[in-house]
C-alpha cells in the first residue's frame, strides 16, 4: 500500500515537471524556430544574390558559400519547418505514415549535412589557396569546386539511404531501429554530424591560419614579402574563420548529447527523463539551425566587400527602380505642363 502511494506521489510530481518541460519546449520551438526560419530565409536569399555578383564569380570559396546558401534555403524550409510543426504546434505527421517518416528523415539528414560540408570544403579550399606550394594552390579552382559541390550532394544522398531501410514507426514514434543498429546509428550520427565536422573545421582552419602567418612573415631580401593574396581573398579567409568559430561553438552540444544518447540507449528511463532528454535534444538542434541562420550576419559584419556588394545590390535592384519610377512620373508631369502652356 505504501509503495502504491509513493508511486502515485512520484507520478504526480513527474506529471507536473513533464508538463512544464513540454510547455517550455513548445514555447521555445514556436518563437525561436519561427525567428530562425524568417532570418535564415532572408539571409540565404540575399547571400545567393551577393555571391552571384561579378566580384565573387571567380572565387572557388565564394562558390562554396553560394552552394551552402542555396542548400540552407532547403534546410530551413523542410528540415526546420517540419521540426517547428512537430515541437511547436504538435503536428505529429511523422507518426501517421511510415513512408513519410522515412522520406522526411532521409531528406532531413541530407539537408543538414550538405551545407555543413560545403563550409568544410570552403575551409579546405582556403587551405590550398593560401599554400606556398604552387601544386597545392592548383586544387583551389572553380572546376574542382563545381565537381565537389555535385559530389557532396550525391555522397550524402547515398550515405543516408540507410534511413529509408532502417527507420521504422514503432510504438507511435518515428525513429531508427532499436538494438545493434540503434547503437551503431547513434554513434555514427555523433561522429558524422558533430565530431568529424568540428575536427575538420578546426584542422583546416588552423592550417590556413598557419599558411597565412608563414606567408606574412616570409622575408625576401631583408623585407617582409606579402602573401600575394588579394584583399577579397583575405576577407574570404576572415569570413570563413568567423563562420568556423561560430559553427564549432554552436554545434558542439549536439554530438555531446548524441554520444550520451548512444551510451544510454538501452537503459530503462522514466517518462520524466525521456521528456527532459527530448528537450535537451531539441535545444541542441536549435543551436545548429541558429548557426546556419547567423551566416548572413557574420558575412555582413566581417567583410566590407560583402557589405559593399549588398548595398550596391539594393541600389541597383531596388532604389534604381524606385528612382526610375519617380523620374518617369515627374517627366510625365513636366511634359503635360509644357503642353498646356503651348495651348494657352
Amino acid at each position: 500500500m505504501s509503495n502504491a502511494t509513493v508511486n502515485i506521489t512520484i507520478s504526480a510530481n513527474d506529471a507536473f515537471y513533464i508538463s512544464l518541460i513540454n510547455l517550455l519546449n513548445k514555447t521555445i520551438s514556436e518563437v525561436v524556430f519561427a525567428f530562425i526560419l524568417v532570418l535564415g530565409n532572408v539571409g540565404s536569399i540575399l547571400m545567393c544574390f551577393v555571391f552571384t555578383q561579378p566580384t565573387y564569380r571567380s572565387s572557388p570559396c565564394a562558390m562554396y558559400f553560394l552552394a551552402a546558401s542555396i542548400s540552407q534555403f532547403f534546410t530551413y524550409n523542410f528540415a526546420l519547418f517540419t521540426r517547428l510543426l512537430h515541437f511547436g504546434f504538435a503536428v505529429l505527421t511523422l507518426n501517421y505514415d511510415l513512408w513519410y517518416c522515412k522520406i522526411r528523415f532521409y531528406l532531413f539528414y541530407i539537408f543538414v549535412a550538405v551545407p555543413r560540408y560545403y563550409i568544410i570544403l570552403a575551409s579546405i579550399d582556403r587551405y590550398f589557396a593560401s599554400s606556398r606550394n604552387p601544386l597545392r594552390r592548383q586544387w583551389s579552382s572553380l572546376r574542382i569546386a563545381f565537381q565537389l559541390i555535385i559530389a557532396n550532394i550525391i555522397f550524402w544522398s547515398l550515405i543516408y539511404i540507410q534511413i529509408i531501410i532502417f527507420y521504422e514507426n514503432g510504438n507511435g514514434t518515428c525513429t531508427f531501429r532499436s538494438g545493434s543498429y540503434g547503437m551503431f546509428f547513434s554513434i555514427y550520427i555523433a561522429v558524422d554530424s558533430g565530431i568529424l565536422p568540428l575536427l575538420l573545421m578546426l584542422i583546416f582552419g588552423l592550417l590556413t591560419v598557419r599558411n597565412i602567418h608563414q606567408a606574412k612573415m616570409r622575408v625576401v631580401g631583408g623585407r617582409t614579402q606579402g602573401t600575394g593574396m588579394s584583399r577579397k581573398d583575405m576577407q574570404l579567409h576572415r569570413m570563413l574563420a568567423n563562420q568556423l568559430i561560430l559553427f564549432i561553438i554552436l554545434n558542439m552540444p549536439n554530438p555531446i548529447y548524441l554520444v550520451y544518447s548512444s551510451y544510454t540507449i538501452d537503459m530503462s528511463k522514466s517518462a520524466l527523463q525521456n521528456t527532459a532528454e527530448s528537450f535537451v535534444s531539441n535545444m541542441t538542434y536549435v543551436l545548429i539551425y541558429l548557426g546556419f541562420s547567423l551566416t548572413f550576419a557574420n558575412f555582413t559584419i566581417t567583410s566590407d566587400i560583402f557589405r559593399r556588394e549588398l548595398i550596391q545590390l539594393f541600389q541597383s535592384k531596388i532604389l534604381r527602380q524606385t528612382s526610375m519610377t519617380r523620374t518617369t512620373g515627374s517627366g510625365t508631369q513636366v511634359r503635360a505642363f509644357n503642353r498646356n502652356d503651348g495651348e494657352n
